[in-house]
């Protein structure tokens, strides 16, 4: 077993202490880590996304912030702020919580546009400017944002250059009674992410992040995923521009690397395909995603050796 896969297992069954019955949601949530995307959770309140995201930052030991966005929330809450301190009698950078490792942005779309795209350039460039000033985040810097998809009152759309920061889009959804029961009995005396334990750290994703970068990738598969995206330009009102090929061959490897291969496969790209495409249609995201299904049940898929490197 790679290094890159046995970090990655470890993780997986530390948060499943926490979170019941995901592994798939977990899985993915990994392949977008790894890939060096950002993560948009689709849910009903109180299905467990807060303690995903923390869960995943303990699990790596990484810092966590989480930032509950409002209609009366400002860029600056967000980012930080210069203020004149007297004591030191000159102007002082206050970090904001977008300084940070691991950033839940909850209920994102319940803050206007404005503030919404205060965090463009960060989750694309890994940096904030302010007052002319460009600051570094750290690396990593994964940002999980949370939306509720059923209530609209008090919210505002996501425009769409924010949503297309976005890797991947998932959705945790409710448990089955079976997992409910044992959710119901793993926290019946008391939250097992409050006794929760790092098993990994920064280190120990940057290997994830160079193996991932290493699983081969053959010209067919190239070939098989950019007529994916080019199937999505063929209506009006729709298509998926090379940012999405892009992540969507990261991502792809990134799945491969996790279920223990060096080379990518069609299943691969199927796989990872409706939960990094779906959303970058221009469309409800629902929709979208049984067009790419729709795109991936029809789409003639190429047949070959896929180890086999050119």
């Amino acid at each position: 077993m790679n290094k890159g896969r046995e970090f990655a297992l470890r993780i997986k069954e530390n948060i499943g202490q926490v979170i019941v019955g995901k592994d798939e949601t977990i899985s993915l949530l990994l392949t977008a880590l790894i890939s060096g995307g950002h993560v948009l959770l689709l849910d009903m309140p109180g299905t467990g996304k807060t303690k995903l995201a923390k869960s995943l930052a303990k699990s790596l030991d990484l810092d966590f912030g989480r930032i509950q966005f409002t209609p009366d929330l400002l860029p600056s809450d967000i980012l930080g702020l210069n203020y004149f301190s007297q004591k030191e009698g000159e102007f002082v950078f206050r970090k904001g919580p977008i300084f940070t490792s691991i950033l839940l942005a909850d209920e994102i779309n319940r803050a206007t546009p404005r503030t919404q795209s205060s965090l463009l350039e960060s989750m694309e460039e890994h940096q904030v400017t302010i007052d002319g000033e460009t600051r570094k985040l750290g690396d990593p810097f994964f940002v999980i944002a949370t939306e509720n998809p059923i209530e609209t009152a008090g919210t505002y759309p996501l425009p769409e250059a924010q949503i297309d920061r976005f890797f991947m889009v998932l959705e945790m959804g409710y448990p089955s009674k079976e997992e409910e029961v044992k959710i119901l009995s793993r926290f019946s005396l008391s939250d097992p992410l409050d006794t929760l334990e790092s098993v990994s750290g920064k280190e120990d994703l940057e290997e994830m992040r160079r193996e991932a970068g290493k699983v081969y990738v053959h010209p067919d598969i190239l070939d098989y995923m950019a007529s994916i995206t080019a199937r999505t330009r063929e209506k009006d009102g729709m298509g998926i521009s090379t940012r999405g090929t892009l992540a969507l061959m990261r991502g792809a490897k990134a799945w491969a690397m996790l279920e223990g291969y060096d080379y990518v496969t069609v299943s691969h790209v199927k796989k990872v395909a409706p939960h990094i495409l779906s959303h970058r249609l221009g469309i409800d995201i629902k929709r979208g995603r049984k067009e790419i299904l729709s795109i991936l049940s029809s789409l003639p898929a190429p047949t070959e050796e896929w180890g086999k490197r050119q």
